[in-house]
């Protein structure tokens, strides 16, 4: 099956080369940009360097930053993992998005999106592109019609399942459509230490560990697909697992903070694993993901590809924070993770969808720069497309704006507005015009006695950043337009109803 599919890239990509081309002969073509896009799990906007961590090392994305455009108004899919991405793949905002809340199926994985959806992977597929994912998916359980290899992958290597990535040491991943199993006793990624057992003994958390570690395998076969697919354009889907919990890391990189801070240990009893320093693992997760994601800058750059190669880093959501805080040993505040934002994973304030992005692309992006320009992870598609050279336009009903121009130093016109809507964690739902901002919860309240949906809240992000001053009662013609607007961007979802939304009790 593999070599049929590089077949079929192979003859697909010298079709493109052929339309293409100004003459007869498809060499005189230029060579479309490779795309590495790295996505970290529930990384806060403040969690690396170039974005204001001072605790946690992350040289290799600074360095990114440093020869690149950081993207200062970014803004996730939604408030959660599947959701999110979902609107990275597809384009489409949470009011259009087929995927708006996390759902599991057993026995493994999410529900699936349909077979028909287009894909940011199947487009780059049907323009000559290999296209490989390694790490988290997350859209549709193996066999379904969401699975990766079914969405336009020509390679697919890590987890399918959100649950099972809970666990750094898991006993299988996935290699495309096969399950491989890994050197890893089977244990539950959510318990506490056993009766009896010393939580200030670093060898009664010596069962929550294993031999193959996820990550380190994942990103073997991210180098792998470089080295095999560098003659020809290639996507590379990157959507690591990390620092989403449990916190797990090998010891070599648990060395590097530990002892640094005051560091007391997680006993388990709050979700997930437990942990003998939690903060000094948190801080350790992040930085050998920037290690390996130096060793690919690095690979590229030796294949000679650097200069042809566009990287992405950014995040799913924010940071476990706010009403989460302590939850499975994590400590937001402790590395402040949300940047000084407001709150976390989960919520529709800026803490829970505003996340770090960088765009490097050496001798056309401007190095060192910074964009304000308000993008969200919906604009992929079409900038992407953009910027590898594509020829049609996007997708119908495709909500993303290019922001191709921004990356390249020219001007682009504001956007008219962002909008997020998220039926977990209660209902939310948010709307953003230039530097105003309208927020409103509890849009899918559970019980009979539950709450009615608040109001809209109201905040200037220019001048209240941490959206601590609601101003809606002073401006109620703002509120007014902002609410009809929200409304006109959600279409009912029958798998992810919102009542509050969709006129129903």
């Amino acid at each position: 099956m593999n070599h049929l599919l590089r077949l079929g890239a192979a003859l697909a990509w010298t079709t493109w080369t052929a339309l293409a081309a100004p003459t007869a002969t498809p060499s005189a073509a230029p060579r479309p940009p490779n795309v590495v896009f790295i996505i970290a799990d529930d990384l806060g906007y403040g969690d690396v360097g170039s974005f204001g961590q001072k605790k946690i090392r992350t040289p290799h994305l600074d360095r990114m930053a440093a020869e690149g455009m950081r993207l200062t108004r970014h803004y996730s899919g939604n408030a959660v993992c599947a959701p999110s991405r979902c609107v990275l793949m597809t384009g489409r905002h949470p009011g259009h998005a087929f995927i708006r809340d996390n759902r599991s199926i057993q026995p493994e994985g999410q529900w699936p999106i349909p077979a028909d959806t287009v894909t940011l992977a199947k487009l780059f597929r049907e323009r000559g592109y290999a296209v490989g994912g390694f790490g988290k998916w997350g859209l549709g359980g193996p066999g379904t019609t969401g699975e990766p290899m079914r969405q336009g992958f020509t390679r697919w290597y890590g987890y399918n399942c959100q649950g099972v990535a809970h666990n750094f040491y898991p006993t299988h991943l996935w290699d495309n459509d096969r399950q491989v199993p890994l050197q890893n006793a089977k244990f539950a990624s959510a318990q506490k230490l056993p009766e009896g057992a010393d939580p200030n003994d670093a060898a009664s958390y010596a069962p929550y560990r294993g031999k193959d570690y996820s990550a380190d395998l994942i990103w073997q076969q991210a180098r792998a697909f470089v080295r095999d697919h560098k003659d020809e354009p290639f996507f590379l889907y990157a959507p690591t697992t990390v620092p989403h919990l449990a916190l797990q890391v090998p010891e070599d990189s648990l060395k590097e903070y530990a002892g640094q801070w005051d560091d007391p240990p997680y006993p388990g009893g709050r979700g997930y694993l437990p942990h003998f320093k939690p903060r000094a693992a948190y801080a350790a997760m992040i930085t050998r993901m920037d290690r390996e994601i130096g060793d690919l800058m690095k690979l590229v750059s030796e294949l000679g590809l650097d200069k042809n190669t566009v990287f992405v880093f950014t995040s799913d959501n924010g940071p476990l924070h706010g009403r989460h805080e302590g939850h499975a040993g994590t400590d937001a505040t402790f590395f402040n993770s949300s940047g000084g934002l407001r709150d976390g994973k989960g919520s529709l304030y800026e803490g829970g969808i505003r996340v770090p992005c960088i765009v490097r692309w050496n001798g056309t992006i401007a190095a060192g720069k910074a964009s304000h320009h308000v993008t969200g992870f919906e604009d992929w598609l079409p900038t992407l497309l953009d910027l590898t050279g594509a020829k049609a336009p996007p997708p119908r009903g495709a909500d993303g704006i290019s922001f191709a121009a921004v990356l390249r130093g020219g001007p682009l016109k504001e956007r008219p507005f962002l909008y997020r809507e998220f039926p977990g964690y209660g209902g939310w739902q948010m709307i953003l015009e230039g530097d105003w901002k309208g927020v409103r919860q509890r849009l899918k309240p559970a019980g009979k006695n539950a709450a009615p949906p608040s109001d809209w809240e109201l905040y200037h992000l220019r001048d209240d950043p941490r959206e601590e001053h609601n101003v809606a009662a002073k401006h109620p013609e703002v509120v007014a337009r902002l609410a009809a607007l929200a409304q006109t961007q959600h279409t009912p979802s029958a798998e992810f109803p919102m009542p509050a939304l969709d006129g129903r009790k």
